[in-house]
């Protein structure tokens, strides 16, 4: 059978040699190293004479041969108590070689290897951290007893299940150290297969790391283990984890269910809905009833918000399963129906636009305005009911909003058939064979089937939709193509056309039940569901090709690259894709038009894992009693050697300069998160390169600012020569600024104007040439903020400004919300070098920058890692360009940049 690759066939001991040493409750894993002991009486030989203290000698400058006669040194005898300490710290290293453990455990089960089957699939990711501690536990028995081992894990990876030849413990422990969850269900039965494949000689007892779930062939796998001997052992977490589903349908609010496999008693689970910066949009519970197994989560958000969510995830627990992604289709794209002469509020029934609202609340954002008020809402579809298109001024922003993308959706009437004008998918059949501007028959038209490959393919038309009046499409070539679909007698009932980025679509009869029974039809409903989708990018259901990965999951529920292995799912079947080994969940197809493929769309019903009959169970984190005894010994040892090193120090008088040493030498204390740099900071930053953060009253984006800041310090170390002291938290109504060549200063929403104080030392800071990086995109808030200040006329970077190659060559200076306009002083000779005071943008730099304690980015990047190193280059060039001025505009520096230009 093939092996996965990483597995290692290892020749199993042929030996056992169980050498613990026990004592009561007390055991020594290594018993050995005890005979170290018998060394203490010539350590206490060795170490009971010490030097003597030091004696001062009085050196006067007139009589240098006085007092100056040899004495004989004699060694002085170590201090009773001082020896015990020493014995007693050899003692402690002694036992913690031995290995010493606290009611060990019993010896393993059975004669043959030790079988340990993991469940690894998506369901094991909140448990993770507490198995691989119980597994490292148990791989230190093994190891101890010299047993062999066959790791076999269940989560499927082509072309087979990870089962492994028996093995030594050291080496199962190499295996498992890059073990993760894989995102994706464990396929049990093919684990046993491979497992039996084996031929395992002996009596095999079994360790099952469970995830709590059960599977159909849950028996099969227990029964292999009871036939072979040496028993199963269940090892499963304390509860089973939690699945989100996709939402089913649509409403007005964003309904999320979770799913648990028992019925067990109350609990609360905490979801986080999240935009694709990582923003946090909203925090909702969903509350599950005693004995109950589904909640739901209810998001209730403007159009806006919602519309910016790209995943909902499980608060405090990792997974692909508890994180559901979100495209296009849960996404309430806001609709404007125009209002104009003719709209009765006081008999709704006789209104197109009444029907319109009625189909399109389930699933859309729906607004009444006018034109004008519409457009400035920036809408995914405006729908014209029998109204002809402005012309004018908003005529021609009607038709730059199409071009941009926009779908406008128009229906026929009376109006229409009079006069068409410019904004149809197809040139209108003139007066003659139109009626009035409509054609009657004396027998209702039926619709024909919709087309395959049309935008609405797949949906059923009801035999009795029928329609009595419309206007009718001049015949032509073009007409044809435009056309969606058709009357039972051939004549266009729907047609559309593409017109720059937006499409225009013309449904050939009237919005309401005048002209057709349509409107009162779920096929009504359906026409604009398909039509609004159209608006927002999504391909429809019966489109030809295949989607691409685009992001994958892992199996902790991290979104990243695509998967190796991951395989492009056909759009056709798209709604059908189950996520595999082939198929990981994650967001398929292009940036512009992606879908999500999550897991919990192809995961049947949840099950609990009853321990079975004759099995011993446990749970994670159980250590069976056991407790390893090194660690304290060790430190206890420790804490003996510095004893020692103190109290030598002591005898020989330097007690006192070691301490103060100590005290003097020690790092300075970090500000408080939030707080204002004190005097001490300020000191520190007159002599070192500090970089200084400006508090804004928002405490989460001030934690930001510091976190970028330090990524930024530590960027510069690495790539400059520039040394960063740290990162100062300043308020400019206390602090002195002049010692920051740089101070970032966030801006908040509803930021207000500073006081009388903060303004004048800012204005101060800024005539003494230091330069403020103001990022926010509230433009409200910005002026608040700078209200009072004399700051000059700002214009976008231009191509040639000092900031674009101040160290690296850059076109744009993207951060974590995006690549928007950076603004500098229009005026660069005005200021000494050259510096502009202020650099003004909304593009969040330092939640790019920003890095935890560990030194990892905090934030996910919309555009990737791509992304995050083009706003570290842009930070450097900016702090480049704040300590050094415009040198760098020097004619002698051209040449070296067309020669990396490449011209």
């Amino acid at each position: 059978m093939a092996r996965p690759a990483g597995w290692v066939k290892e020749k199993a001991p042929a030996t056992r040699v169980p050498a613990m040493l026990t004592l009561g409750p007390l055991a020594f894993a290594t018993p050995w190293s005890l005979g170290a002991a018998l060394l203490l009486p010539a350590l206490w030989w060795l170490v009971r004479l010490t030097p003597p203290a030091p004696r001062p000698v009085r050196f006067p400058a007139l009589r240098l041969l006085r007092d100056l006669t040899a004495q004989e040194q004699t060694p002085a005898r170590t201090p009773p108590w001082l020896l015990a300490l020493r014995l007693a710290l050899a003692l402690l290293v002694i036992l913690a070689l031995a290995g010493p453990l606290w009611h060990p455990g019993a010896a393993l089960p059975g004669g043959g290897p030790l079988v340990l089957v993991i469940d690894d699939g998506w369901s094991a990711a909140p448990s993770w951290p507490e198995r691989l501690r119980t597994l490292s536990r148990l791989l230190t028995r093994a190891e101890r007893e010299k047993r062999p081992l066959v790791l076999a894990t269940t989560a499927p990876v082509p072309p087979a299940p990870a089962v492994t030849s028996p093995m030594a413990a050291a080496e199962a422990r190499r295996q498992l150290q890059g073990l993760e969850p894989k995102p994706w269900p464990g396929d049990r039965r093919a684990t046993l297969a491979a497992l039996q494949a084996l031929n395992l000689p002996g009596a095999h007892h079994g360790i099952w790391f469970s995830d709590g779930l059960a599977e159909d062939g849950d028996k099969a796998f227990i029964d292999w283990f009871r036939h072979s001997g040496g028993g199963l052992e269940l090892v499963q977490p304390a509860r089973p984890p939690l699945l989100l589903r996709p939402p089913a349908g649509e409403s007005a609010a964003l309904t999320v269910p979770v799913e648990r496999a028992d019925g067990g008693g109350e609990r609360t689970a905490v979801l986080r809905l999240l935009a694709g910066d990582g923003r946090l949009l909203a925090r909702e519970s969903a509350r599950f009833a005693p004995g109950f197994v589904t909640a739901q989560a209810v998001f209730a958000l403007p159009a806006e918000l919602r519309n910016q969510a790209v995943r909902a995830s499980l608060e405090g627990e990792a997974g692909a399963g508890a994180t559901l992604l979100l495209d296009e289709r849960w996404r309430r794209r806001p609709v404007g129906l125009v209002t104009g002469r003719g709209e009765s509020a006081a008999q709704p029934l006789l209104s197109d636009l009444h029907y319109l609202e009625q189909a399109l609340a389930p699933f859309a954002e729906v607004r009444r305005g006018s034109l004008a008020d519409l457009l400035a809402g920036a809408p995914a579809v405006l729908i014209l009911a029998d109204a002809a298109a402005p012309d004018g001024p908003d005529g021609a922003a009607l038709a730059n909003w199409v071009e941009q993308g926009g779908l406008l959706l128009r229906f026929a009437g009376p109006r229409l058939a009079q006069a068409p004008d410019a904004l149809l998918p197809v040139r209108l059949r003139p007066g003659g064979r139109v009626l009035g501007g409509a054609l009657t028959w004396e027998k209702p038209a039926a619709l024909a089937p919709f087309d395959a490959a049309g935008p609405f393919a797949g949906l059923t038309v009801p035999p009795e939709v029928t329609v009595n009046r419309q206007v009718l499409a001049e015949p032509g070539p073009e007409t044809a193509a435009r056309t969606w679909a058709r009357l039972s007698d051939g004549t266009p009932l729907i047609t559309g056309v593409g017109r720059g980025r937006g499409s225009i679509v013309l449904v050939h009869t009237s919005a309401g039940p005048e002209w057709s029974n349509l409107a009162l039809s779920g096929l009504y409903i359906d026409l604009l569901r398909r039509l609004v989708a159209l608006s927002a990018g999504v391909a429809g259901e019966g489109r030809e090709g295949t989607l691409p990965p685009l992001e994958s999951l892992d199996g902790l529920g991290r979104l990243g690259e695509p998967m190796a292995g991951a395989r492009a799912i056909p759009a056709a079947g798209f709604k059908d894709a189950i996520a595999g080994p082939g198929r990981p969940p994650g967001f398929y197809g292009i940036p512009e038009a992606r879908r999500a493929l999550n897991l919990g769309a192809g995961i049947g019903r949840l099950k609990p894992l009853e321990p079975p009959p004759g099995t011993t169970s446990s749970g994670y984190g159980d250590g069976g009693g056991e407790s390893d005894l090194q660690p304290a010994l060790l430190l206890a040892a420790l804490l003996l050697l510095l004893a020692d090193m103190l109290a030598g120090l002591r005898l020989r008088g330097l007690a006192g300069a070691a301490l103060a040493l100590l005290l003097t030498t020690g790092p300075a204390p970090a500000a408080e998160p939030g707080a204002a740099a004190g005097p001490e900071v300020n000191a520190e930053a007159a002599a070192r390169t500090w970089l200084a953060c400006v508090g804004s009253g928002d405490a989460a984006l001030d934690a930001d600012c510091r976190a970028g800041l330090a990524g930024l310090a530590q960027v510069l170390t690495r790539r400059t020569s520039v040394e960063v002291g740290g990162v100062a938290a300043v308020s400019p109504e206390r602090d002195e600024l002049s010692v920051y060549p740089l101070l970032y200063w966030p801006v908040a929403a509803g930021a207000t104007a500073l006081t009388t104080a903060a303004r004048e030392r800012t204005g101060e800071y800024l005539r003494q040439g230091g330069m403020i990086v103001f990022d926010g995109p509230d433009a409200a808030a910005l002026r608040a903020l700078t209200d009072g200040l004399a700051l000059p006329a700002l214009t976008p970077v231009p191509a040639d400004h000092v900031l674009t190659r101040a160290f690296y060559l850059l076109g744009d200076f993207p951060g974590r919300a995006g690549n928007g306009e950076v603004w500098v002083e229009a005026g660069r000779e005005s200021r000494l070098d050259g510096v502009s005071p202020v650099v003004v943008g909304s593009n969040d730099w330092a939640g790019a920058w920003a890095i935890d304690e560990q030194g990892r980015p905090l934030h996910a990047m919309p555009g990737g890692e791509r992304q995050r190193e083009m706003a570290y280059r842009f930070g450097v060039n900016l702090a480049i360009y704040a300590l050094t001025g415009n040198y760098k505009a020097d004619q002698v520096h051209v040449p070296a940049i067309l020669e990396r230009l490449g011209r």
